[in-house]
């Protein structure tokens, strides 16, 4: 949700703050400036997954005693490849959110309300989340953002399991093209008013 609120706000935030004019009085051109809001959307969720897996390690750390980690299939890592793992994992679920932050880019581009931009896209976060959990609707659900969101738990499996994760993957590609794209063709046509 935080990822929703963070793209949300990216474009429509400048625009109901009245800076968005200014920004774009530099000679950076608007593709430059959406290319670099995304940039920034994408780097907050690498930061913010590894801040809450560092977290976590530090924590367990701290309760639990360090050591050989079982996997999800019952054969034990070493600890070295469990930290590997647990890198990967925000890794994945930092890239698991490039559809997210496409969608949100889009839906602020769309408006100058930086609170209805971010409304809207936790709004549609949920629905889908809603959606995906409606067995009459499995014939969708593959091509929902978040349906493949919890693959990352394949990467504890020995061996790998990689086909949720590369479906996951694709499908975060693919978002990021379309919403992206629609992004970009929005917001360069888009009458600059605040």
């Amino acid at each position: 949700m935080a990822i929703g609120v963070v793209a949300g706000d990216s474009i429509a935030g400048e625009a109901s703050g009245g800076t968005l004019r200014y920004l774009l009085v530099a000679p950076a051109g608007r593709t430059r400036l959406l290319l670099t809001k995304y940039a920034t959307v994408m780097t907050f969720c690498v930061v913010a997954t590894l801040v809450v897996a560092l977290s976590a390690l530090t924590v367990g750390a701290l309760l639990f005693p360090l050591g050989d980690l079982t996997t999800i299939s019952g054969t034990q890592i070493s600890f070295a490849e469990g930290l590997g793992r647990a890198l990967l994992i925000a890794l994945v679920v930092a890239a698991s959110l490039v559809g997210i932050a496409a969608l949100g880019l889009f839906i602020s581009t769309m408006t100058s309300s930086g609170i209805a931009a971010m409304a809207t896209t936790v709004g549609l976060l949920i629905t889908v989340q809603i959606l995906d959990q409606i067995p009459q609707l499995h014939a969708l659900q593959p091509y929902f953002f978040s349906h493949y969101w919890l693959s990352f738990a394949d990467l504890m499996r020995e061996p790998v399991y990689w086909d949720d994760l590369v479906k996951n993957l694709g499908l975060q590609a693919l978002y990021a093209a379309v919403f992206g794209s629609a992004a970009w063709a929005r917001f360069t046509a888009k009458d600059i008013t605040a």
